[in-house]
């Protein structure tokens, strides 16, 4: 669906928990989060049913967020619900890879098509540090299941934060050189109001892009596949890519092709935007036109650009792990 401002609307990004097993310092308290109780959270069939809804608005491709997906119970059951629905022809997660490895086979036979890491760090004491765990083993071993199954293009999102992981982006890069991998560099954002959160800390892409082009040569390429707003270059010879976004230095608002929702029901517009539109009560309608009307209502108040410039501010009570980054 066209929105109001000409984007076409066939992304949707739903988080399936607000629970993680890491505690990364930007993004989760490290004493955990008041969780949302299980009467609230929606069941795998309201997933399927509001999806299969969303598919009359336009939704075709579906990323499966949390939290962290994976902790949720039967995930598998859910992926396999969404793959069934005809017009669905992507389906994706983000994770922090964990508990990635012993699922892998199974995700990918219920239909999963693609998959997203989240990694800060492939040094084992600022893994530790940022995330507030042991485990960048198990994160390595993730990622090249992966790419051992054939989940590609098979992408690491990093959040590059000065003073903490700006000193590993060659290390980044030389992997995309090695690996047909395909890293994304992330502007650090102002994702709640944890204390981590320093605009000094912020360095962009441009910045970023410099490092990079220090050791290596980019070439900019337009064939990776996948429904995000990086900007992707390779280095000479090398097997993978190497993206940049932009969400603070240069919003790329204008290109957005999303709606996000949370785990208890509540759709957004923009990861931004304050205002929600409750399914739930729609769900209780024997058909979905009530759910189709929200979502068409949804789409069409979704604002022409994110203020995040201006910090995530207290009144927002969601937090990142809440919608789904």
């Amino acid at each position: 669906m066209i929105d109001n401002y000409g984007r076409n609307i066939n992304y949707f990004r739903i988080s399936v928990t607000d629970r993680c097993n890491l505690r990364c310092r930007y993004c989760m308290p490290e004493e955990g989060i008041d969780k949302i109780g299980h009467e609230d959270i929606l069941r795998l069939e309201d997933f399927a049913r509001i999806v299969k809804a969303a598919t009359q608005a336009g939704i075709r491709k579906v990323r499966l967020t949390g939290g962290e997906p994976l902790v949720r119970k039967n995930i598998v059951q859910l992926v396999n619900y969404i793959a069934e629905i005809p017009m669905i022809d992507d389906i994706a997660v983000t994770t922090n890879g964990i508990l990635f490895p012993v699922m892998a086979k199974q995700l990918k036979a219920a239909g999963l098509n693609r998959i997203n890491f989240s990694l800060d760090s492939l040094n084992e004491d600022k893994f530790r540090y940022i995330t507030r765990h042991d485990g960048l083993g198990k994160v390595k071993t993730a990622i090249f299941k992966a790419l051992e199954l054939g989940l590609n293009p098979v992408k690491i999102n990093t959040v590059i934060i000065r003073g903490f992981n700006d000193d590993e982006i060659i290390d980044f890069v030389r992997l995309t050189h090695d690996y047909p991998l395909h890293i994304r560099f992330i502007e650090f954002m102002p994702i709640g109001d944890l204390l981590f959160w320093d605009k000094g800390r912020l360095m962009d892409v441009k910045a970023i892009k410099d490092i990079a082009e220090q050791h290596f040569a980019l070439k900019a390429v337009s064939n990776i596949q996948g429904n995000g707003p990086a900007i992707y270059y390779k280095t000479e010879g090398g097997k993978g890519s190497i993206g940049f976004i932009s969400p603070m230095s240069n919003h790329f608002c204008a290109q957005c092709n999303r709606i996000r929702m949370t785990a208890d029901g509540m759709l957004r517009g923009c990861l931004y935007d304050k205002k929600e539109t409750d399914l739930k009560p729609a769900l209780s309608n024997p058909d979905d036109q009530e759910l189709l009307r929200l979502i068409l209502q949804t789409i069409k108040a979704k604002p022409a650009r994110h203020l995040m410039n201006d910090g995530w501010g207290e009144e927002n009570q969601r937090k990142m792990y809440q919608i789904g980054g």
